[in-house]
């Protein structure tokens, strides 16, 4: 398979893609604090391919969700692109995640009736992109990840593993600074699976900026680096060479 994924003009900033210092998530319910996060400083530069893991309750999901501008902050600073998105409203919010953030997750999110081009198509439509240049941009995100000949097809009519490539389409069709991928092969069989990470492996060799959220160590082997949470903090940020993957793989 040929795909074609041009190369970001994010690569070639100076800036990290995305910047957290001393980052805290406090969740409150009546006198009950429950700190997700406690201090996090955490830099991804253009074009890394890094993997966040942790165990359950370690704070990976909340990071995602901050990271995501899903969530914000309860202290610390967070720029993405170099914008400063820690105090912005939900409006704004909102905005950036539209325009700078890619989303791939576990259960795809694809809507049933909608074809692939349709379903690619709406991060577009939410930006007043007119319909000719939706169709046209989201027909090429999808011969970018090999399926220019399933534009017309709905999510019943694919595999797992397509519809999942359907999602990847949709996350690269604004162009974003940072395509953040949660658990992406969690539901997904070892065929799907590896066709799905050789389509990140190319994201990534493309220059494209990824953050995979994984439970898996043969998924995160797959990224450049591994930061590992635990309790809220990270334990863990290492650079994989490979002895260093086979040893995560083993």
């Amino acid at each position: 398979m040929t795909t074609y994924l041009s190369e970001p003009a994010y690569v070639h900033s100076a800036d990290p893609v995305l910047s957290l210092a001393g980052v805290t998530k406090v969740y409150r319910s009546g006198s009950l604090e429950v700190a997700a996060l406690r201090g996090i400083t955490l830099d991804v530069q253009p074009g890394e391919y890094v993997a966040v893991m942790g165990p359950s309750g370690s704070g990976k999901s909340t990071l995602m969700h901050i990271i995501g501008c899903l969530d914000v902050p309860s202290a610390g600073s967070y720029h993405l692109a170099g914008e400063d998105v820690s105090t912005m409203s939900e409006d704004e919010l909102a905005e950036v995640r539209n325009r700078r953030i890619g989303f791939v997750f576990q259960q795809f999110n694809l809507l049933a009736s909608m074809t692939a081009w349709s379903n690619v198509a709406l991060p577009l439509a939410y930006a007043g992109i007119s319909r000719p240049q939706r169709r046209q941009r989201a027909e090429a995100a999808l011969a970018r990840v090999g399926l220019g000949d399933r534009v017309a097809h709905r999510p019943g009519e694919l595999s797992g593993g397509q519809q999942q490539r359907v999602a990847v389409a949709r996350a690269l069709v604004t162009e974003p600074a940072l395509i953040l991928a949660d658990e992406p092969t969690g539901n997904l069989d070892s065929t799907s699976t590896a066709d799905v990470l050789s389509l990140f492996d190319e994201l990534h060799a493309a220059g494209r900026t990824v953050v995979l959220i994984t439970h898996e160590n043969d998924v995160a082997a797959r990224a450049g680096r591994i930061v590992r949470l635990r309790d809220g903090l990270v334990t863990e940020d290492s650079a994989l060479g490979a002895a260093a993957a086979s040893a995560v793989s083993s």
